[in-house]
């Protein structure tokens, strides 16, 4: 089979591989029909996560077809189409009766991490029950890959452990990927005002269309300032942090009110700056993750209910062999204006 893999910093290839087997009872092997790349492939291929090895097939986000199971599997067999979770989880240890999939004792993200992901022609799913979840009969394979990743990280690690609620106002700092999946899923718990910041114009446009109530643009408009204009002063009750670098992580440092949270969704490859000497003292809450993916049974009855539409972030289709020219694309997103990218077989 062909696969995408990592070959150190800056380096990536689309090369022939072995295609997976199954190594234990509980394996799910699956070919793959759509996926996509994540911001978080990135960073890896930046040499931010140190733990990814070289011939590490890249990916952890896709929808399939099974094609074989191991003896224990109960729920899928060949021929099933299936949605791929990011978290792989037994669903048997302390972690997983917790729902903190993603720390699971024998599995979390783990795809396209720790051993091969879903960039590729045929993929193996360890805890295949736990870690897959049967597609609903017509869904859009194409928004189905969005809640893979990026639609249950901001809505868990954005959007509730930023304790939005209605009437709030929130900012969202990073208009990519997950900054919208922020943006969409915020609206389950009916914001009353959201600010989405970024430095790409386009972005933000496409962000009101999406429901945004303000946008401001970095480089053009002071960020903090425009903030504390619109807020009397008091700043905003949630801001999330959907970037993943110093400077974007100070702005809501910056901008986030008394008795309000912090929520950083972004991958960071390098330390920030924690203001504590400015925030100790204004009854905030902090939080970060990595996302376990527990909402996803009820993403996917929001998907089938008509209730949020996460195949609009998809801008640019590509067939999985031109995958390098989509990481091209991707990789230069504000140039292509670029979203999200589907490679398709």
């Amino acid at each position: 089979m062909k696969a995408l893999i990592y070959q150190g910093p800056g380096k990536k290839d689309w090369v022939e591989k072995e295609k997976p087997e199954l190594q234990k009872p509980t394996d799910v092997i699956v070919k793959i029909t759509k996926t996509t790349i994540c911001g978080t492939d990135l960073h890896i291929l930046k040499g931010d996560v140190p733990a990814v090895t070289e011939g590490r097939t890249l990916g952890h986000e896709g929808v399939g077809i099974v094609e074989a199971v191991g003896s224990a599997v109960q729920n899928f067999k060949p021929g099933d189409a299936v949605l791929i979770s990011c978290v792989t989880s037994c669903g048997k240890c302390p972690n997983c009766k917790r729902q903190l999939y993603a720390h699971c004792s024998d599995g979390g993200w783990i795809l396209g991490h720790l051993i091969d992901g879903t960039q590729a022609e045929y993929v193996r799913i360890p805890h295949g029950d736990n870690s897959l979840y049967p597609i609903p009969e017509g869904a859009d394979e194409e928004a189905l890959v969005m809640l893979s990743d990026i639609m249950p990280t901001g809505l868990e690690i954005g959007v509730q452990s930023g304790r939005v609620k209605p009437g709030d106002t929130i900012a969202i700092v990073g208009a990519g990927p997950v900054g919208m999946s922020v943006l969409l899923t915020a609206q389950f718990y009916s914001p009353g005002r959201i600010v989405m910041i970024d430095m790409d114009p386009a972005r933000l446009e496409l962000a009101a269309q999406f429901g945004a109530t303000d946008t401001i643009q970095v480089g053009a408009e002071d960020p903090v300032a425009q903030i504390m204009e619109m807020t009397d002063g008091l700043g905003v009750d949630v801001a999330i942090e959907a970037v993943g670098v110093p400077a974007t992580f100070d702005i809501c440092q910056k901008i986030v009110s008394a008795g309000g949270n912090i929520a950083n969704v972004g991958v960071h490859g390098k330390s920030v700056e924690l203001h504590i000497e400015e925030l100790w003292i204004k009854n905030i809450n902090i939080s970060m993750g990595l996302v376990c993916t527990n909402t996803t049974p009820m993403l996917l009855k929001t998907l089938r209910n008509g209730k949020v539409d996460p195949a609009r972030l998809v801008t640019h289709r590509f067939a999985l062999d031109e995958i390098l020219d989509a990481y091209e694309v991707f990789g230069n997103a504000g140039r292509e204006k670029a979203m999200k990218v589907i490679l398709a077989i």
